[in-house]
């Protein structure tokens, strides 16, 4: 048997035309049938690029030169755009990047699902693409030379890059960053050391109610005494307007897991608020909250709208987390149940329905698959089925389930296309029919798309 030999070689020097997107954002093109993945690339242009890894189907290449450059490319503003890696689109104007996700979703669509002409939606867009993250992460390191960098990891590694401003996340959490670094300069607080396993600051984190204008800061730290917390929390009320609270989280772990299990509030009440619509949420260091609060409104507005409720429909959540799409359904909705697998999360959800004072929304903690089912032996059929899953999407068990409830709604809402269009393609099968799809660009200059579908029952 004759060995297969691959057509290119490493450090190989290729001309292409990238043709599509990957799905982290990479340009994709092929050279005598052979596909490559060209990081910075974009659709319809010529390029040379160098390949830097093959595998038996694909390989990887490195952007060289722009031989016929997109009329869609742009500057990226960030310095640091090539190295972080937590932005894959600011070289691709704005208008270019929704254009992009709405045709990332249908091609989804089509080529997993075996839908045609399907009726996609312009990508609903933000009003401002830039400071739009209301909550911030950044890693602290200690140099060899005893440099203090806060920011990022340097793409597939765990070295920290510094960085000053990032161009998507609220300026009051860069303030938050910089009013640390200062505090850790000051008062000489040394950041991690990963590879010595020493030093106090680990990760800095920072949360804003976009709408109520609450602020938090939390420390990540790996020792439980740390220094100057006072002079800090100090720091923190002269520098921030509207700071609420100064949270210290203990990880001791040597794992990539960001926080630990137990929080000290060091000043404040250890919780701020924001509002998604009417509804006002308690957001503590570990709480699940969108990032991006207004695109997060026309989210839930349109699988709202894609519910039709009239105030007479019983509707189950099935992935109802701590309950946001609940609460939303429940204001047209006669009754809304929402169920979830995660303990804590339903704890959450009902002090949510009780702080909004919402009563015609109800919460199960259990297994979605086997919970509708039996809601319907006791009498309870849903008119309609909201599904949030994660990125995998939904469990076989869950689309079983939803065959056996036969609501005459579901609902969808994806973060990601490749699933939701597996999903969407099994409950057709099951009798469902997709009528609606509205991609959401809920992460500005990233990949990720958010989708919400509409199934009718036939």
């Amino acid at each position: 048997m004759k060995e297969n030999k691959l057509p290119f070689k490493i450090k190989e020097n290729i001309e292409l035309t990238i043709t599509g997107l990957g799905s982290s954002g990479e340009g994709v093109g092929k050279v005598s049938g052979f596909t490559f993945f060209v990081p910075g690339a974009l659709p319809g242009e010529r390029i040379q690029a160098q390949v830097t890894l093959l595998k038996k189907s694909y390989g990887q290449a490195r952007l060289l030169k722009l031989l016929v450059p997109s009329p869609d490319r742009v500057t990226p503003p960030c310095p640091v755009y090539a190295q972080c890696g937590g932005c894959q689109l600011q070289h691709l104007s704005y208008p270019a990047q929704l254009a992009l996700k709405r045709q990332t979703v249908v091609d989804a669509m089509e080529r997993i699902g075996h839908f045609s002409k399907l009726c996609v939606q312009e990508t609903l867009g933000a009003e401002d693409p830039w400071h739009y993250r209301n909550k911030m992460q950044v890693p602290a390191a200690q140099g060899r030379n005893h440099t203090l960098a806060i920011g990022c990891y340097a793409q597939g590694t765990h070295r920290v890059i510094d960085v000053k401003d990032c161009l998507i996340q609220q300026q009051t959490n860069n303030k938050i960053v910089q009013v640390v670094r200062a505090w850790m300069e000051k008062f000489r607080i040394p950041a991690l050391e990963e590879d010595a396993r020493r030093g106090i600051v680990r990760h800095i984190m920072g949360r804003v109610g976009v709408r109520t204008g609450e602020v938090m800061a939390v420390l990540v730290t790996n020792e439980p005494q740390v220094p100057h917390l006072k002079d800090l929390t100090a720091m923190l009320r002269q520098e921030i307007p509207g700071f609420t609270t100064l949270v210290q989280n203990l990880n001791t772990r040597h794992t990539n897991v960001i926080m630990g299990p137990k929080n000290k509030v060091i000043w404040g009440p250890g919780v701020i608020h924001d509002r998604l619509g009417k509804f006002t949420f308690a957001i503590s260091p570990h709480s699940f909250f969108q990032v991006n609060t207004l695109q997060a409104e026309k989210l839930y507005e349109t699988a709202l709208q894609y519910a039709s409720l009239t105030g007479k429909e019983k509707v189950i959540d099935a992935y109802c987390g701590t309950g946001t799409i609940t609460l939303f359904l429940a204001q047209k909705a006669q009754r809304a149940l929402g169920i979830e697998i995660v303990a804590p999360a339903i704890r959450d959800a009902r002090q949510n329905a009780r702080d909004n004072q919402v009563t015609n929304a109800e919460f199960l903690c259990g297994d979605a698959a086997k919970e509708m089912p039996e809601l319907v032996r006791q009498g309870s059929r849903p008119d309609v089925v909201v599904l949030d899953p994660p990125r995998a999407g939904c469990e076989q068990r869950v689309l079983d389930a939803i065959a056996k409830v036969r609501p005459q709604r579901v609902v969808y809402v994806s973060c990601n296309p490749a699933s939701l269009a597996r999903d969407a393609a099994i409950l057709r099968d099951k009798g469902f029919v997709v009528r609606k799809v509205q991609p959401v660009d809920m992460f500005p200059h990233t990949s990720h798309v958010e989708t919400v579908c509409l199934l009718t029952l036939r």
